[in-house]
């Protein structure tokens, strides 16, 4: 080590205070790009096993393949895995005691398969041989039918045909009957022997509501004959930006009719067919990154930067006693070099630490919240994510010290060591208004005197407040819109079970809101009607297809039992006597809509219809079109709302949601029998065990009732938005506290270099009140001028962002007011306790101590 060197390390040893501060600056940086970098590697590959646990792990499903043609695929160099499967048919469950699950369900796959679905042995083993079986343990527990490991078993394997309907029905259809029995017909085809080698607990790919029970046989590739016919899933070796394009020329290739995606797992790759989709991925992403990079490296500039002044008198200092310009910039590339070898690679551990701390914390809480089933977070390090924290950090660490660097080299001795450089006023340029003085006081005066005199000081400072104020408000957006959009996503699942008949009654449904696993229960009937809209109350998106004025809406009609319509009607602020005084009937308007445009693929949220309360609607029925319309009673709109009750979801444009009580609803059947004939009813609840509540009440409904047990796909959910809004809460947390560790370090280091001065005004009679007076105001002269700057910039961040969502998820652009009004207040009062913390700090400093000042 040199002699320049050497003097560069005693002197950050000797300003401990400075070193420190910009070292904390560097960690607080580096740790910021890690764990974000961390965090969001771990939210994708959680979302990566939460698909592949419920769809299978599969990028392409090619179907319909004869022997040949599976051969060519598994040749192909980009197949990493191939599972074959075929589902083999039905066959009756002899003495099933559950009515709505009559069969068995044959499906079939390569032992490949078994690894890329899924299939979870409760006890005994897999099948190895064509004439080996596996049988889900539901059969046993729901079924009531006594299979054993070991049995042999002959069924009869058939295809599920409804009249009138050209395809086979499959898992995904519930059983299809009518009051006097079923409905379907069970085609039989062959007869195959099997014996039972294991049971496995109920697939995620089995719906609750499916006819069959689970049986799993074993496809041998090397029996397969060319006249065989089965699907196969395949996993790419490597996932590139010509997938589909590579897919594609293998089908033409090989002929192969038919294939499909996984878009889910693809979209988590970063892949999409969908232009919109993937506009909208890489604009967030290029956004997020900026804003997020941008921040890191104000905040580590910042802490080389507000010192410039101290270290270029330093190295004015080497300069007099011989140093030359290449020494000087390399003393401080070396004062780089040294914080940057202690602040990395402590920074990367403690990003590392603090997502492990966050990544329990949420573990435990899903836990509680999903049960130990659910996906939990792992931490998942990737080399990219390392080196561009390293990469980064390095960087900026390098043009943080490249300017003062390149400054001081080319600054005379006298020059630096007198700071010459760094304070250069004339009267004009520190002028003040005289209102200043009237309105404010003399020290307030000095206080703006202070702040134009020292502008080097001053703009770095403010600009630390303005990447702070943009920081928060971007990213405040940025996570409010991706709650937003994973909101539009996702289904509006807020119930485990849902029983739909149209041969019931209220009566009929009303024992089972009171069983004892029951939490939360929603009683309605329905019927869709039509309601002829004028063109003044239409949403812009249907105006331009209006015809004679108006446009025929679709009306679903929900009515709800006197005490969910009470709850409901309360927890949307409305007045139950407006629905049940005489006179018209009076509803509650959903005027708000979101749903899927599957032409397009874009999330749209927009009003469904321009009313407002007072106004009347008349709804129609017609059984067909050519059949004559039926007048229901006129409703009197009595208020409009975005929320909507247990178990509705909401029309798509074009249709309305109508919510009226259950005595309006058999006013509205009593109208005709006709209308009568079209009333459905339902009952949506909540269970701590759905499984157990769906068989208590398929053992007590009758068997032309369907059943259907959601909570899977609302587990699901309910794990993604709980995700979205740790990850979005977190990443507020995690910039506000950068934010505010920025500013404090920022200003109170400037506080700190300002000790002469202060002293100097001390000296001349400056009384404590008068100084904390001028630094009050020299607090409101920095956070006006932070905001000024800061939050038009903000506004034009949350814009882009805005823009680089509106490919796919369509809803209006709303300022975040609250956020706005925080920062506000929040930059007033970091900034005066910045300043009132390193005031406290210095004030009861000796004036001569401060004069001779040379170290903080």
């Amino acid at each position: 080590m040199n002699i320049v060197n050497k003097l560069t390390a005693r002197h950050l040893k000797k300003n401990k205070r400075r070193t420190m501060i910009t070292i904390i600056g560097v960690i607080i940086s580096v740790a910021m790009i890690m764990a974000v970098a961390t965090l969001g590697v771990s939210f994708l590959d959680l979302m990566k096993r939460q698909t592949i646990a419920s769809t299978g792990e599969w990028h392409v499903h090619y179907k319909n393949l004869n022997r040949d043609q599976a051969d060519a695929i598994q040749d192909d160099e980009a197949t990493s895995k191939l599972a074959l499967k075929n589902d083999r048919g039905y066959a009756k469950l002899e003495g099933s005691k559950n009515r709505n699950k009559p069969y068995l369900f044959l499906r079939e796959y390569s032992e490949q398969g078994f690894d890329q679905f899924h299939v979870e042995l409760a006890k005994g083993r897999l099948p190895k041989a064509a004439n080996e079986v596996v049988i889900s343990e539901e059969i046993i527990k729901d079924a009531k039918v006594d299979y054993k490991i070991g049995d042999e078993i002959t069924l009869e394997l058939g295809k599920r045909v409804l009249p009138e309907v050209l395809s086979p029905l499959d898992q995904n259809v519930s059983l299809q009957m009518q009051e006097d029995g079923t409905l379907e017909t069970l085609d039989a085809e062959e007869t195959a022997s099997f014996t039972i080698v294991g049971m496995i607990k109920r697939p995620v790919w089995e719906p609750t509501w499916s006819p069959g029970y689970t049986v799993i046989n074993y496809i041998d590739p090397e029996l397969v004959t060319e006249k065989d016919s089965f699907d196969a899933f395949v996993v790419m070796d490597q996932l590139s930006g010509s997938f589909y394009s590579d897919v594609k020329t293998l089908m033409k290739k090989n002929q192969i009719e038919t294939a499909s995606y996984n878009d889910d797992l693809l979209r988590l790759d970063g892949l999409t067919d969908n232009d919109n989709l993937r506009v909208t991925l890489f604009s967030l992403a290029a956004i997020i990154m900026v804003v997020i990079i941008v921040g890191s490296v104000a905040l580590i500039y910042n802490a080389f930067a507000i010192s410039v002044s101290e270290r270029t008198r330093h190295l004015g200092m080497l300069a007099s006693v011989g140093a030359t310009k290449k020494q000087k910039r390399n003393s401080v590339f070396f004062e780089g070099v040294l914080i940057g070898a202690f602040s990395i690679p402590v920074g990367i551990l403690a990003g590392l630490g603090g997502i492990a701390v966050t990544f329990w914390y949420v573990n435990t809480n899903l836990a509680a919240a999903l049960g130990d089933s659910s996906e939990k977070l792992e931490i998942v390090i990737t080399p990219l994510s390392f080196l561009a924290a390293c990469l980064i950090s390095i960087i900026t660490i390098f043009f943080s010290t490249y300017l003062p660097a390149r400054k001081a080299s080319k600054i005379s001795a006298i020059d630096a060591i007198r700071q010459t450089q760094d304070i250069k006023i004339s009267g004009k340029s520190i002028k003040t208004s005289r209102f200043v003085r009237k309105l404010f006081g003399m020290e307030a005066e000095i206080g703006l005197k202070n702040v134009k005199r020292n502008k080097k000081r001053y703009r770095v400072t403010v600009f630390s407040l303005i990447i702070s104020i943009v920081l928060y408000l971007s990213v405040s957006f940025f996570t409010t819109s991706l709650g937003k959009s994973a909101d539009l996503s996702q289904e509006d699942i807020d119930y485990d079970i849902h029983v739909i008949g149209s041969d019931l009654s209220i009566k009929d449904l009303e024992p089972f809101t009171l069983l004892d696993k029951v939490s939360n229960t929603s009683l309605q009937t329905s019927m869709w009607g039509a309601a002829e809209i004028n063109e003044k109350a239409l949403p812009d998106l249907l105006v331009d297809q209006i015809k004679d004025g108006k446009y025929e809406y679709s009306v679903n009609l929900v009515g709800l039992e006197e005490k969910s319509f009470q709850q409901y009607a309360e927890k949307i602020g409305a007045d139950v006597q407006d629905f049940t005084a005489t006179g018209k009937p009076a509803a509650i308007v959903i005027d708000r809509i979101s749903y899927q445009d599957y032409s397009t693929g874009k999330f749209i949220e927009t009003k469904s219809i321009e009313a407002k309360p007072g106004e009347k609607i008349q709804i129609i029925f017609k059984k067909d079109e050519n059949a004559k319309p039926i007048s229901l009673p006129e409703l009197e709109i009595a208020a409009l709302t975005d929320q909507v009750p247990m178990g509705v979801t909401t029309s798509t444009l074009g249709g309305v949601d109508i919510i009226i009580p259950q005595k309006t609803m058999d006013e509205v059947k009593s109208v005709h029998p006709l209308v009568k004939k079209e009333i459905n009813y339902h009952l949506f609840l909540n269970s701590s065990d759905p499984m157990a509540t769906q068989r208590e009440i398929e053992r007590a409904i009758p068997s032309n009732v369907s059943i259907f047990n959601v909570y899977q796909q609302k587990e699901n959910a309910q794990q993604l938005l709980m995700f979205v809004s740790i990850f979005t809460n977190g990443f507020i947390a995690l910039i506000s506290l950068i934010s505010i560790a920025n500013i404090f370090n920022t200003i109170s280091t400037s506080i700190s270099l300002r000790k002469r001065e202060f002293a100097m005004l001390k000296s001349v009679g400056l009384t404590p009140k008068g100084f904390n007076k001028m630094m009050y105001y020299e607090s409101i002269f920095y956070g006006m001028k932070a905001l000024l700057y800061g939050l038009p910039i903000s506004g034009i961040v949350m814009v882009l962002i805005y823009m680089a969502l509106q490919p796919t998820f369509e809803y209006g652009f709303l300022l975040p007011w609250m956020n706005i009004l925080f920062v506000i207040a929040a930059i007033f009062i970091i900034v005066g306790s910045a300043m009132l913390y390193s005031i406290q700090k210095i004030k009861k400093e000796n004036i001569i101590d401060g004069l001779i000042q040379e170290n903080i």
